[in-house]
């Protein structure tokens, strides 16, 4: 019976170690990251978008839409505007009204990330679901570069999106103007 008890605590003191052993280096890989360049494909209600972004932290991002209405996504920090150059549609929304708030928000994931456990999916990816007053994002890591790999949240209008990031770069030299807001047309 001893040694059913002792197997059984190491075994759970290792997972358990295992989990927040991963957590440490994805908190520590996350600390030397200042921005993020990649290009990303973007799934909401069954509708895909590709394009390129900046994350700048905190709080900052710039995203590229290829697509014919040349849709631009600029957020300055406090501010998030989408803006269809095309076809003249401008929206601006409180960046705290949004769920990009808490993944533009690099000390915020860190403080989320010792607290949480991870979960493994495929072998290949580490999630972490975070669940906040208004909000419910899970953000997914690879598992060998411990790098961001893309989310998972609703977006304002309650659409589920998926945002898958590729061909990541870190720590890009970068021009803070393209974090300014576009005007309104």
């Amino acid at each position: 019976m001893k040694k059913k008890i002792i197997v059984i605590f190491f075994y759970f003191f290792f997972i358990e170690s295992s989990w927040a052993t991963l957590n440490e280096k994805i908190i520590f890989n996350l600390e030397k990251i200042n921005n993020l360049t990649f290009n990303f494909k973007q799934t909401i209600n069954n509708k895909n978008e590709t394009g390129n972004c900046v994350i700048k932290y905190p709080k900052k991002i710039f995203c590229s839409y290829a697509n014919l209405n040349e849709k631009i996504m600029v957020s300055n920090g406090k501010y998030l505007v989408i803006k269809n150059k095309n076809i003249n549609q401008y929206y601006i929304y409180p960046l705290e009204k949004t769920p990009l708030v808490l993944i533009l928000n690099k000390k915020y994931l860190i403080n989320k990330i010792k607290n949480l456990k991870s979960k493994i999916i495929d072998e290949k990816y580490i999630n972490f679901k975070i669940i906040d007053n208004k909000y419910e994002i899970d953000i997914f890591f690879d598992k060998k570069s411990l790098n961001l790999i893309g989310w998972q949240t609703e977006d304002i209008y309650q659409n589920l999106v998926i945002t898958f990031i590729s061909n990541v770069k870190l720590n890009q030299n970068l021009d803070d103007d393209v974090f300014k807001l576009p005007k309104k047309n």
